[in-house]
């Protein structure tokens, strides 16, 4: 039985259940549209009811408890805050507050209970969770393991937790680049904060040898970039150390400042492991990722310049041995910060980077494609074609000399086709006027997130941290 149809090629279709158990939600959404409708599971040949008719421009994303719908929504409130509404009359003219917007810190995700709510927040320091009370809305404080970091209440898509709607116990877990990932549970009647697991890294992480900090830099525009680092205690070296330096911004993705294991195996050899928390993510809340994307998009390489030169200037890389590394949408900002300061480098990751952005957004049949023009922009419309041809890495490729370069692929990624880092691969080869190594590896078996099996990505992140550490052994900087 054929229950909702979108005929919008733009917009996708999902479908879960309420908290309550008691109504399918079905999510009709691109990237900044959204609509819920919703079905009461005892009535399964009733007709689907619209919570709000869709805006554009307006998100809003629902969940029911008890006799109420709970809501987070951007409607007028662009860093979005949390509303309710009765079961009888859920559209927006009855939506009532319960926690109110805070300018510059995106409220990201709320789990809803019979005797109270939560909400994390973002900002540049991380997230944090903010527990409120019902029916009366009194925060309660919800202890924070460290300044920095990250504490949420998501637990993955197979989420097991927070699933008893008459619960007193929220679950949420922890890290920050020194801590490895903790779960607790807080209890809101007593306040009482339980350590439940603990990433078995800690056993050998021992946060006191390192130091973790964090400062900014100075985009072109005068705009702060927030840098998150780590390096260990004693290794520090007047002039710089090998540094490498990661990003992404794109898709409001906040590059949280979250455990690595990987990192270590550089950070005790000696790098400096930086964090840049480029326009495009939330890190700043929603005009963040606003000045990240569409015609504002050179914003977020600029930015990754920004802190690289930054990081030179306090004395903290060498810049004889500053490495970069991204994935995906993160892949496009080393393609072009590859293009933009070659110089820059001794090495540069691309992960199955999103390299030739004008062909793909061109290709409307390609999947992701057309839910992602108001990410990127529509080819045809010309502004926006141009803007794009104007930094798209594979299109830019000059005759040049490019820093080292370990790329790697998927043979079945469906986001980012194989085919986008062989072309791009390619090119390079022919235009670059360095003999500095250029590795290009397609895994055969591997999807967009890498190797499947319990070993998959440890094999895969070993050949990146070797590649690095042989890179800065050639400068004899290790």
């Amino acid at each position: 039985m054929r229950i909702c149809e979108e005929s919008d090629p733009t917009f996708s279709v999902s479908i879960g259940l309420s908290m309550s158990r008691k109504f399918a939600l079905v999510n009709i959404n691109e990237e900044r549209t959204s609509e819920f409708r919703y079905l009461p599971i005892d009535q399964p040949t009733s007709e689907l009811k619209v919570i709000e008719p869709r805006r554009r421009g307006v998100i809003y994303e629902v969940d029911h408890v008890g006799d109420e719908f709970f809501i987070r929504t951007n409607l007028d409130a662009p860093d979005f805050r949390l509303m309710s509404a009765p079961q009888a009359t859920p559209t927006a003219l009855h939506w009532r507050e319960i926690v109110p917007e805070e300018p510059g810190r995106h409220l990201s995700h709320f789990e809803a209970f019979e005797t109270f709510v939560a909400v994390d927040v973002e900002d540049e320091t991380g997230t944090s969770i903010r527990v409120f009370g019902l029916p009366e809305l009194r925060e309660i404080p919800v202890p924070r393991p460290a300044a920095i970091g990250v504490a949420s209440s998501v637990f993955g898509e197979d989420n097991e937790a927070n699933l008893d709607p008459a619960a007193t116990v929220l679950r949420f877990h922890f890290s920050n680049p020194l801590v490895p990932q903790c779960v607790y549970d807080f209890d809101v009647t007593t306040g009482a904060l339980t350590l439940r697991k603990q990433d078995p890294a800690s056993l050998w992480c021992d946060r006191h040898r390192y130091v973790l900090d964090q400062f900014s830099a100075t985009a072109p525009d005068g705009e702060r970039v927030p840098i998150t680092i780590v390096y260990r205690k004693g290794m520090w070296h007047p002039g710089g150390n090998p540094t490498l330096i990661v990003g992404y911004g794109a898709y409001g993705l906040s590059l949280r400042a979250n455990f690595t294991r990987s990192a270590f195996s550089l950070i005790d050899r000696g790098f400096v492991y930086a964090i840049a928390h480029v326009r495009g993510g939330h890190e700043k809340g929603e005009r963040w990722y606003a000045e990240g994307r569409m015609l504002n998009k050179r914003n977020t390489f600029t930015d990754f310049v920004a802190v690289t030169e930054t990081l030179i200037a306090k004395g903290y890389a060498d810049s004889r041995a500053i490495f970069a590394q991204g994935g995906s949408a993160g892949g496009l900002l080393m393609g072009t910060i590859a293009n933009l300061h070659p110089d820059l480098y001794a090495g540069i990751v691309a992960e199955v980077p999103f390299v030739d952005i004008v062909t793909t957004m061109s290709d409307a049949s390609a999947p992701l494609t057309t839910l992602e023009y108001n990410e990127w922009g529509n080819p045809a419309v010309k502004t926006e074609y141009d803007y794009m041809l104007s930094y798209s890495p594979y299109d830019n490729v000059a005759r040049a000399s490019y820093p080292a370069m370990f790329v790697t692929a998927g043979f079945y990624d469906s986001q980012v086709s194989y085919a986008e880092p062989a072309k791009w691969v390619a090119k390079l080869r022919a235009s670059k006027t360095d003999t500095h190594d250029l590795v290009f590896k397609t895994d055969m078996t591997a999807g967009h997130d890498g190797r499947s099996g319990r070993l998959g990505s440890v094999e895969e992140s070993a050949d990146i941290m070797a590649w690095l550490i042989a890179h800065a052994r050639d400068r004899r900087l290790l």
